[in-house]
């Protein structure tokens, strides 16, 4: 019998698959099963970048505040200039009552992208 655990037998399309199914795990509201497939992906590709950013989007939605905040932050690492993980920071540390740094990181969101939703998160006018 073949072994499922781990690396063995893993291929990079298996690990696409993973990456699509944890997309369509985390759109049917299973944030937790979607991080357990996106584990495997990172452990195989460290630097994927949305990989890691669809791994905090779950781990937010799981209510892992901290682990969403460690993965948001490699991200922002990586692409400084993403906007919807700046975004997607501030909220989480809203969440965690952290409000100078969500506020820091909402601006941070609007000055990028000035969309209607990271605008109104800035409050530039207040």
């Amino acid at each position: 019998m073949p072994e499922t655990s781990g690396f063995a037998g893993r291929t990079p399309e298996t690990h696409v698959i993973d990456f699509r199914a944890a997309e369509q795990l985390l759109a049917a509201r299973d944030p937790r099963g979607a991080v357990k497939l996106l584990d495997n992906v990172i452990a195989a590709y460290p630097e994927n970048t949305a990989a890691r950013l669809l791994r905090a989007r779950a781990f937010f939605a799981a209510a892992q505040l901290r682990p969403a905040e460690l993965e948001f932050t490699i991200v922002l690492e990586r692409e400084p200039d993403n906007a919807f993980a700046h975004f997607a920071l501030a909220r989480t540390y809203e969440r965690s009552g952290q409000q100078a740094q969500a506020m820091r990181h909402f601006r941070l969101a609007a000055a990028l992208d000035p969309q209607p939703e990271y605008l109104a998160a800035a409050r530039f006018d207040s």
